[in-house]
């Protein structure tokens, strides 16, 4: 037996009471793109982005023929479109995507009824006790894999290990089509090696403070204190501090409703006019759109969060009575929301927005769900 062969042996064996939990991340490899693909044989081995070619489109999600070339999902498409001139649009089509993440739900649901979804294309399931008696972790996400193939055509990552943030990282590792076993043994020695940026959770702006305080692994993440990580990120400082040993207790949340989805960003450079608030508020609102509608959420209430220099914090929301049907509808909302709060006296360090009031029949995940910008 090979050493690898023992180890992940380690995390296949029957669990013991308290012993390490198995689970699993299934992580659809470029899923709108890979959709638009199977369905259109003219675009299989081209560069395809989902996503408006318009001026001031987004690329919502890229091929890995795309991928080549440096286009990535929230890139402007006029970027993208320099990046790569052969570049092909697609209009995203969310009810096909909807429709083919229940098929794949429904392969999950074979296996273990712990299943946390954190978008269409991605979830994490907990195999610890799995309704097939399979003791092997690694097991179960080659079948599942093989089982997307067969029923929907398109391929999935997988990442096994005995806690979520491992497992997100190990379904990372191999893509496409690839599978990753972090086990016990490896997880406190693997974390140390890998880039802060590359952690669950530590979004750039959050990686780039740490860089700033010396931190770019994870060995230099572990060697900071509980205090200091408390002092300087807030609650997410715990968070960080056990992750950096590998730690990671969280539960996996079965189909737990979102209660909200956001985004926010802090800037350079304080901002003191209408026109340079609505400027940066836009962005952030198309992001939150992507990600709702990636999700399959419908919303009825807008909340904008501002944060002046003085670090004084306000919120404004706006519910409907219906769920906001489209992006101009919901930037409307927004800007109205922002222009109630001008002029103002101080400069505005932060603005973020987020939607909530879900409808029930959107699937989601559990409680807030904040983006990166």
């Amino acid at each position: 037996m090979t050493s690898s062969e023992a180890t992940t042996r380690a995390l296949d064996a029957a669990p013991a009471p308290g012993g390490p939990r198995k689970i699993i991340h299934i992580d659809m490899d470029a899923f709108y793109a890979s959709v638009e693909q199977r369905d259109d044989p003219a675009l299989r081995g081209k560069p395809v982005a989902v996503g408006g070619a318009r001026e001031r489109g987004v690329v919502a999600a890229a091929s890995y023929e795309a991928r080549k070339f440096g286009v990535r999902s929230a890139m402007p498409s006029v970027t993208a479109r320099r990046k790569c001139p052969e570049l092909v649009f697609v209009k995203p089509r969310f009810d096909v995507y909807r429709q083919v993440s229940l098929q794949i739900r429904e392969i999950f649901a074979q296996y273990t009824p712990l299943i946390e979804p954190l978008s269409l294309d991605e979830a994490y399931l907990d195999v610890t006790t799995n309704l097939k008696g399979v003791a092997s972790a690694t097991r179960i996400a080659d079948e599942i894999r093989a089982s997307i193939r067969m029923h929907t055509g398109l391929t999935a990552s997988a990442g096994v290990s005995y806690n979520k943030f491992l497992a997100k990282i190990a379904s990372d590792y191999n893509k496409p089509d690839g599978l990753f076993v972090i086990t016990p043994q490896m997880g406190p020695g693997f974390v140390e090696t890998l880039e802060v940026g590359r952690f669950h959770g530590v979004g750039p702006a959050t990686a780039a403070k740490m860089n700033r305080l010396g931190i770019f692994t994870g060995l230099d993440l572990k060697a900071r204190p509980q205090a200091f990580l408390q002092e300087r990120f807030g609650k997410a400082g715990a968070y960080y501090y056990w992750i950096a040993r590998g730690v990671d207790e969280r539960p996996v949340r079965a189909d737990r409703i979102r209660k909200s989805l956001g985004a926010e960003n802090t800037f350079a450079q304080d901002i003191f006019t209408l026109e340079e608030g609505r400027a940066a508020l836009k962005p952030i609102g198309e992001k939150v759109w992507r990600a709702a509608q990636g999700a399959g959420l419908r919303a009825r209430s807008v909340t904008l969060k501002v944060k002046y220099a003085d670090f004084r914090q306000i919120t404004r929301s706006r519910t409907m009575g219906a769920a906001l049907e489209n992006s101009a509808a919901f930037e409307a909302i927004s800007m109205s929301l922002l222009e109630a709060v001008f002029p103002v006296e101080k400069g505005i360090r932060l603005l973020g927005l987020s939607l909530s009031s879900f409808e029930e029949e959107s699937a989601g995940d559990n409680g807030q769900l904040m983006l990166a910008v």
